[in-house]
């Protein structure tokens, strides 16, 4: 139950972070096209905002690296793990994982000191796009080390493909920090983290959840606490048909991210007042345009007449 309710918190901060940050780009791209730059995190801009809701991103992201970094740190001493041979292998990939996130919270922070305090150390975008591409790497070379040490099927098909999404947000980072005006990887990365955070929601329910195990599989009743996933397919017929379930959902949130993706972009459009005419993005024009036009438009007419 405790896995369950971990993959539950880091789905629902992964998919916030992702949406968050797609709105943000859509909404800075959709106001100024031309002066357009790819931005590590989007602060507040409320007009009653204090320091803190400023950098309320960083800090809640801070805090959710820090609940990750100590879960995997307690799940590491497990006293009840999956064995494979004589060496205690979950032990390993989690002590992984919580390196991985450790170098993430650095990174985070020096974000967080980088904007108030820029003095003390000025970072620029780009060269943090390159720093995240490096950890988004590594993080795929754990998740990819972990799937092939798995021993449960499940858990190492799941882990192969989060590896995958690791490796595609790398690639994005990769790109932001050599081309930052890059407005589609911006947008593809934020759906990269939300794509990340519904995996890891599926994940959860996949290895956790009776109901969302495919048949054939079942949980392994001497392993209590879950390590793992703990779930294990006896059958060959009954493993790969789990692994191509596994893909099959996998390919269907990858089209609820798109279908996420475009109503984004549509309602932060509508919002902003934002038309498509002849390739370029226009502002529909307010009330207060149309009536400085009709008054320039007057005295032109006046200043025509009078000359004649």
């Amino acid at each position: 139950m405790a896995g369950l309710v971990y993959e539950i918190f880091a789905s629902s901060a992964l998919v916030s972070l992702g949406f968050y940050h797609l709105i943000s780009t859509t909404r800075n791209y959709l106001k100024s096209p031309q002066s357009y730059s790819a931005k590590p995190y989007h602060p507040l801009t409320l007009a009653s905002s204090s320091h803190f809701l400023k950098h309320l991103e960083l800090y809640l992201l801070i805090l959710c690296l820090l609940v990750a970094f100590a879960h995997q740190l307690l799940v590491s001493f497990d006293p009840d793990p999956l064995l494979k041979g004589h060496s205690p292998v979950h032990r390993l990939t989690s002590l992984q994982s919580a390196a991985v996130l450790f170098l993430f919270l650095i990174l985070s922070l020096s974000l967080l000191l980088s904007d108030s305090h820029s003095a003390l150390l000025p970072l620029p975008s780009d060269l943090f796009f390159a720093l995240a591409s490096g950890l988004f790497f590594l993080q795929y070379s754990v998740s990819s080390s972990a799937a092939s040490v798995q021993t449960s099927d499940l858990q190492a098909r799941c882990d192969s493909i989060s590896a995958r999404v690791s490796a595609l947000t790398a690639l994005l980072c990769l790109l932001l920090a050599c081309r930052p005006k890059l407005f589609v990887a911006d947008v593809c990365l934020g759906a990269a983290m939300c794509l990340q955070g519904l995996w890891v929601l599926q994940t959860g329910l996949s290895l956790y959840v009776d109901a969302f195990i495919p048949e054939g599989c079942h949980r392994l009743l001497d392993v209590v606490s879950g390590v793992e996933g703990s779930t294990k397919c006896e059958l060959e017929d009954s493993r790969l048909r789990a692994v191509a379930i596994l893909d099959l959902v996998f390919l269907v949130h990858v089209m609820f991210v798109l279908l996420i993706v475009v109503v984004t972009y549509a309602a932060v459009a509508k919002a902003l007042g934002i038309r498509r005419s002849l390739g370029s993005y226009q502002a529909l024009p307010t009330t207060a345009s149309l009536a400085d036009n009709n008054n320039n438009h007057i005295q032109m007419k006046a200043l025509t007449g009078t000359q004649a």
